[in-house]
């Protein structure tokens, strides 16, 4: 089954992971989706707005969810951001500046953390997520940024597409675009940025590009990886030096020397091999690994990567990114919201 890819009116399609669920509900719909530059104009035009509350906000497309401490961090369209202090049975809805789409967020610790979007807006919050300040916005780019990771509370990296690598030293304070630091000539995009224990940072984009810094990103060396399609995720596992790249229609790949080598790993549904596009993955405290995806996908592994059981959730729903609930659950985030689920990515039945 080939998947649709959203093009979100850039010069060429912008093939994400912050994107795919959205690009997947849109297709379903026959829509097509508005335009960044369109979006951009409106913003120009308009004065600073907050995201508007909503008590159906959990129910509508959220991307990323994270931990802030025992705190569970979502974020989303239209400048939503939710939290909950209780393993995910309630949502509360945080005050955003910005009805823009949220694609990622990260937290350093229990208190602070940093959400990015489009219109290459970076938002921070010092109080685990319930507010948040804008730190950076570049309406002239016309293009989101896509994730973002802290190596310390002040040392941290946003990407984005058209190759976009943005680093701040002051806790975000200022942010310097470093994009000429990666050898990147074509532009392209830049998915997902992560740590991987005992080796340093990870890159994945478009046309499958892969790069990496043993330095703290400081410097970074290309790579040639195993696929050429695009990779919407990296995640290190438990092991030094381990860790897993995903993407368009099921890949998953294994490293265990920080990139050096990479083997396929097999996916198998019930009727076949999984070919729904991968989107999002958690590492939970137990070294279990988490990775979820469209069709509503949850694939899981007890081995550091080595095999995965697959569990193709009976709804659909595309899922974007998940994380551990707290309780033993899982937490899920994509169409359709927040949802809570069995650690085998089941439903949840409410009590």
């Amino acid at each position: 089954m080939s998947e649709p890819v959203m093009g979100v009116g850039f010069c060429r399609p912008l093939a994400s992971r912050k994107v795919a669920v959205l690009a997947t509900a849109l297709s379903l719909l026959g829509v097509v989706a508005l335009s960044t530059a369109a979006q951009a104009a409106t913003n120009v035009a308009e004065p600073a707005t907050f995201a508007i509350e909503s008590p159906r906000a959990e129910k509508g497309l959220m991307i990323d969810v994270v931990h802030a401490g025992k705190r569970l961090v979502a974020v989303g369209d239209r400048g939503h951001i939710l939290y909950s202090d209780d393993q995910g049975a309630t949502w509360v809805q945080a005050k955003v500046p910005t009805r823009q789409l949220l694609t990622a967020v990260f937290f350093i610790d229990e208190q602070h953390g940093w959400a990015v979007g489009h219109d290459a807006k970076i938002l921070a919050s010092t109080d685990a997520g319930a507010t948040w300040t804008e730190q950076f916005k570049d309406l002239s780019r016309e293009a989101p940024l896509l994730d973002v990771l802290f190596n310390d509370a002040n040392h941290g990296f946003a990407v984005g597409a058209y190759g976009a690598l943005i680093e701040t030293t002051d806790a975000g304070k200022t942010w310097t675009d470093v994009s000429d630091r990666l050898d990147n000539e074509d532009q392209y995009h830049l998915n997902a940025i992560a740590q991987v224990k005992d080796a340093g940072l990870f890159i994945v984009g478009e046309q499958g590009s892969m790069f990496r810094s043993s330095d703290e990103g400081q410097t970074w060396e290309k790579l040639e990886g195993p696929y050429e399609g695009s990779l919407f995720g990296v995640i290190g596992t438990a092991q030094p030096k381990t860790l897993l790249a995903y993407g368009l229609r099921g890949n998953l790949f294994r490293s265990t020397d920080f990139g050096d080598t990479w083997e396929p790993v097999a996916l198998k549904a019930d009727r076949g091999a999984l070919e729904f596009g991968l989107s999002g993955a958690t590492l939970l405290d137990d070294g279990t690994l988490v990775v979820v995806g469209n069709g509503g996908s949850v694939v899981v592994s007890h081995d550091d990567g080595l095999t995965f059981s697959v569990f193709n959730r009976p709804d659909r729903i595309s899922l974007s990114a998940v994380t551990a609930a707290g309780n033993g659950d899982l937490i899920l985030v994509g169409q359709g919201g927040v949802r809570v689920a069995l650690p085998t990515g089941a439903e949840r039945k409410k009590q």
